[in-house]
């Protein structure tokens, strides 16, 4: 379990509840953990729950649960769910133990089936010694860029000794799983030159944050709510002010999503590269993807 309730009762009798996400719950003071950990509860079926500290061998920190009703979902959770949690677990262990992120635009999303389990990652094989970055974020994007959230690092060799490599794919899942990656001061390549960094709370903006006055690109995600009739138009879940215009590229695009009608992309996550501008009137934000490349963007589709 990634979040669980806390439970403890009031000097005037009341019971209040706090929901914590593990990443938040080890950050505690070690007292603060011993205090609250026997007060904890499954968030789904209200059932006693544990916390377990990471251990020294790289086992990530977890909630947990003995006492789950047999119909929990957090008993029984789903593979996509499963999946998703653990590249939450594997991002934030990158956050913790790198001193930068590459951002792999060209890493393939992996493709699932009922067999296909999501492995522990240890921290050896989270940070890479090469990176594996094939497309370049154009120097011709960067004229309008900001130094106060992004920097050109001109120097012959990068001083970041633990470089950790991600794709879009995990980034995303991290992100609507709660881990710290938006709020983090991480330096974060988008090319693989490691030419153009930023700090991952700069880059990473959630729909609902989106501003059309600002000038330079970023990597922005969140859910989709629904489609327009000619699918044409994506609109986040996350802002009901903001459309993100496919048309150009939507047949490519769900053929590498593989969607086939419009409910494949309700609920569906989305993180994807791009600038946000007003339209003429005023009135909508419009987020373009960068160059319409594909390789800029990643749909997680819920699965039935």
């Amino acid at each position: 379990m990634l979040d669980a309730i806390c439970e403890l009762e009031t000097e005037e009798h009341l019971t209040a509840r706090t929901t914590y996400s593990v990443f938040k719950f080890q950050q505690l003071p070690d007292d603060d953990i011993e205090r609250l950990r026997q007060w904890l509860i499954c968030p789904a079926c209200g059932g006693k729950a544990y916390f377990r500290k990471a251990s020294k061998d790289g086992k990530a920190a977890c909630f947990g649960s003995r006492y789950h009703q047999a119909d929990c979902i957090e008993f029984k959770p789903s593979a996509q769910k499963s999946r998703e949690e653990q590249d939450a677990i594997e991002v934030h262990q990158q956050l913790v133990d790198a001193d930068a992120l590459m951002i792999d635009f060209s890493r393939k999303p992996r493709r699932h089936s009922v067999a296909n389990k999501a492995a522990p990652t240890s921290k050896s094989s989270s940070i890479s010694k090469s990176s594996q970055v094939s497309v370049a974020l154009s120097a011709g994007a960067q004229v309008q860029e900001s130094k106060t959230d992004y920097q050109v690092n001109t120097a012959a060799h990068t001083t970041e000794k633990r470089l950790a490599s991600q794709g879009l794919e995990k980034l995303l899942h991290s992100l609507l799983r709660g881990t710290d990656l938006a709020k983090s001061n991480l330096w974060v390549y988008t090319d693989s030159e490691r030419k153009y960094r930023w700090r991952a709370k700069n880059l990473f903006v959630n729909f609902a944050d989106a501003d059309p006055l600002d000038n330079k690109p970023h990597l922005y995600w969140g859910t989709i709510s629904h489609t327009d009739k000619a699918m044409d138009w994506l609109n986040p879940a996350d802002s009901k002010d903001i459309g993100i215009p496919i048309d150009g590229i939507k047949q490519p695009l769900w053929a590498q999503f593989e969607i086939e009608d419009k409910r494949c992309l309700e609920g569906a996550g989305l993180i994807l590269f791009g600038k946000c501008f007003w339209n003429k009137d005023k009135t909508r934000k419009i987020i373009q993807l960068w160059n319409n490349d594909l390789q800029r963007i990643f749909i997680s589709k819920l699965e039935d």
